[in-house]
């Protein structure tokens, strides 16, 4: 998948494509479906199915206190949107200039002249351009007087209930990492490259991968059962992710156990999935006392997959 990164990188060559535009933050079920649209349209049409992406996303800019923990960094969006067969990934640089763009002015000299936008896919609750003053009854027409298609999207519904970034950081919230699995497709993960830490996990007999995550705000905090992807194959674990109380942390990061493992993941990057909460993040009067939760956390987690071996092997008989 080809990454443009800014405006000013919109060549000659990248006129003429099929474009949605949105966070995309997790590209859960409901962005899946309209992707899929995305890539149906642009095979009838023979063009690239491209989307638009903003960094950092509008409300961190307007409102950051207000912005809620992301789902996914772009890097995290990249990978997604690659797998689904996405031809190419435009990041757009969102500051207080670009939010001032006229609406006409982001239709006709943005989405085509520049990007040559032959069909755009967008929610019908669409906003843009300068006091958000653009909506989905300007681009119908605008599209009806420039003559490129147009599609509303629908929110895809899983059970009754919208599927949404927000509806999944909701079930993570409250524990229910079943539920946010339902509506992202796959467990939710968090990425990172593992840097150097302090050591202290290797002293107290359980070496961790600590990884750096590159996010202002968590969507999860707690202890939990984890399988963890790397380049050396895919090991189960238990993760701490949050600031590390006990030992007086000042970040929030992960930091992985992963079972059976010998190797050096330094400076590689690790996926990590969350199977099961095994307790909230919690600071111990000494580090004799966390130890010894460690080892009652890494012990659970064994546990945890041991049963979840056992249902599915009675599953398949």
């Amino acid at each position: 998948m080809e990454f443009i990164r800014g405006l000013h990188n919109i060549k000659a060559e990248h006129r003429g494509c099929v474009l949605t535009i949105g966070n995309f933050d997790g590209v859960h079920l409901g962005h899946q479906a309209v992707l899929a649209q995305l890539i149906q349209v642009a095979k009838q049409r023979q063009l690239p199915a491209c989307v638009m992406v903003f960094e950092p996303q509008p409300l961190e800019l307007f409102a950051p206190d207000k912005a809620p923990a992301r789902l996914s960094r772009l890097r995290e969006k990249y990978l997604g949107l690659a797998r689904l067969g996405i031809d190419r990934l435009l990041c757009v640089n969102f500051n207080r200039r670009f939010a001032d763009l006229a609406p006409d002015y982001f239709v006709e000299q943005l989405l085509l002249q520049q990007l040559g936008v032959q069909h755009l896919i967008v929610g019908d609750d669409f906003c843009f351009g300068k006091n958000r003053a653009g909506n989905f009854a300007l681009l119908q027409q605008e599209a009806e007087r420039f003559n490129f298609g147009l599609t509303p999207t629908a929110s895809l519904k899983q059970q009754m209930q919208r599927i949404s970034s927000t509806a999944i950081r909701q079930a993570l919230a409250a524990d229910d990492l079943a539920l946010a699995e339902a509506m992202l497709g796959r467990p939710f993960s968090l990425n990172g490259k593992v840097r150097h830490g302090r050591q202290l996990g290797r002293q107290l007999g359980f070496p961790t991968a600590n990884v750096w995550l590159y996010r202002k705000k968590l969507p999860v905090h707690g202890v939990y059962a984890i399988e963890a992807i790397t380049d050396f194959g895919r090991y189960q674990g238990v993760a701490n992710i949050g600031s590390r109380p006990t030992v007086s942390g000042k970040t929030e990061q992960l930091e992985a156990h992963l079972f059976d493992f010998k190797g050096n993941l330094y400076g590689s990057q690790i996926e990590v999935l969350l199977r099961q909460k095994l307790r909230n993040e919690q600071s111990f009067a000494s580090v004799e006392a966390l130890q010894q939760q460690i080892q009652r956390d890494a012990e659970a987690a064994r546990t945890y997959f041991q049963s979840s071996a056992s249902e599915q092997v009675e599953a398949n008989q």
